[in-house]
């Protein structure tokens, strides 16, 4: 060892320069304005592509988008999505979800059931709290998923631009789904 690396050594060992490093990285850590949201009363800004509650939604003249096509199901990696449909009685080829029931204990939040829906009636919103005494009431029926889709338009409206499957205006109404029409036999039964 030579005379420099040895008096080197010394002089770190007698200055305590180890601590005076961690002592550097210590204050200038403290400088920092805090960064620890206060939960309840702060809330952080939330992207719009961001995978909260689901909710269904309705058309600006208030009719049911969904189908009853049942693809949101078959699409849901947990399978925590039912849909029971029923063909409309008015209109022979149209079909309607009679019932519609998501399990959110279940959901993972992938959003492949809301890429699946062709007519988009599936959205997400940003409600990420649902904390509860009883699990049973995290079981969202449909009177329920249109409730939080009343209530949080803007989010799933905002969701389905962001994922480009919407778009406003003119554009968007031309790929929408568009029903058969009905087909009306023409041989006497």
């Amino acid at each position: 060892m030579s005379d420099s690396t040895a008096t080197k050594k010394f002089f770190d060992a007698v200055l305590f320069k180890e601590i005076w490093n961690a002592m550097k990285v210590t204050f200038k850590h403290m400088l920092h304005r805090p960064i620890t949201f206060q939960y309840p009363r702060e809330k952080r800004t939330i992207p719009d592509a961001h995978r909260g509650a689901l909710c269904l939604l309705r058309y600006e003249d208030e009719t049911e988008r969904c189908v009853g096509c049942d693809l949101c199901e078959a699409a849901c990696p947990s399978r925590c999505i039912k849909v029971i449909s029923e063909e409309d009685k008015n209109l022979p080829l149209q079909r309607y979800a009679s019932e519609f029931y998501i399990d959110i204990t279940k959901c993972v939040f992938c959003g492949y059931c809301v890429e699946a829906c062709p007519v988009n009636a599936l959205a997400m919103t940003k409600v990420y709290e649902f904390s509860t005494h009883d699990k049973r009431t995290l079981l969202f029926d449909k009177a329920r998923l249109y409730q939080i889709g009343e209530r949080h338009i803007d989010d799933a409206k905002k969701y389905l631009y962001a994922h480009n499957q919407e778009k406003e205006g003119e554009e968007g109404r031309a790929y929408r789904y568009h029903f058969p029409v009905s087909i009306k036999s023409t041989q006497e039964p």
